[in-house]
C-alpha cells in the first residue's frame, strides 16, 4: 500500500501478485481484465492465481517472522506443479531455468523464486506485519529486519497502537 520501489528481478512479479488485493478494503485487481493483464491471466485461471497469491503471502509473512494469515496450500506444493525446463545455451554452455508452455503464471513465479534463492534475495521479500495490511515489500534495510511495508503508515499505526495499549 505504499510507494516503494519494486523488488529486484523476478521478485517484482511475485510482489505485484501478492499486492493485487487490498486486505483492508477487499478490493482485488484480479477481478478486472485490466488487473489480470500484467499476469497474462484468463478468467479461468483466477482460482489458481488467488491460491498462489495467498501461499506467497503466507511465505512472505514467514520471511518476516509472522504466522500465516490463514490456512493455505504450502507454496512448495504449488511450485512443484510448475512446468519448467533447463535451457542450455549452445554457445557458452550456460544454463538457466525457463518456464515451459509459454510461461504460465505458476511457472514464471517458480523461475522467479529459484532465481531469488540463487541470488540470496528470496528471504528479503516480506509481508507487512499489520493484519489489515500484509502488503508485500522488499526489505532493503541493512540488517534485513523490516517489519512494515511503510514506516510512515503501517509502522506509525503499529507504534501508536502499542503506545495507547500501555495506557499512556
Amino acid at each position: 500500500m505504499t510507494e516503494r520501489s519494486p523488488a529486484p528481478g523476478g521478485l517484482a512479479l511475485v510482489e505485484a501478485l501478492v499486492n493485487t488485493v487490498d486486505l483492508e478494503s477487499g478490493a482485488d485487481t484480479l477481478d478486472s481484465a485490466a488487473g489480470r493483464a500484467p499476469f497474462q491471466l484468463t478468467e479461468s485461471a483466477l482460482d489458481e492465481a488467488r491460491e498462489l497469491r495467498e501461499s506467497l503471502r503466507a511465505t512472505c509473512l514467514a520471511h518476516a517472522g509472522h504466522p500465516p494469515h490463514r490456512p493455505v496450500t504450502p507454496l512448495g506444493a504449488l511450485l512443484a506443479r510448475a512446468p519448467l525446463y533447463v535451457d542450455i545455451d549452445p554457445g557458452d554452455g550456460s544454463a538457466r531455468l525457463v518456464a515451459a508452455d509459454g510461461g504460465p503464471l505458476l511457472s514464471r513465479v517458480a523461475v522467479a523464486v529459484a532465481e531469488a534463492v540463487a541470488a540470496g534475495t528470496w528471504l528479503r521479500l516480506k509481508a507487512c506485519e499489520l493484519p489489515d495490511c500484509h502488503w508485500a515489500y522488499y526489505d532493503r534495510s541493512p540488517a534485513g529486519r523490516g517489519r512494515w511495508c511503510s514506516m510512515q503508515v503501517c509502522g506509525a499505526r503499529a507504534k501508536m497502537r502499542r503506545y495507547r495499549a500501555k495506557g499512556a
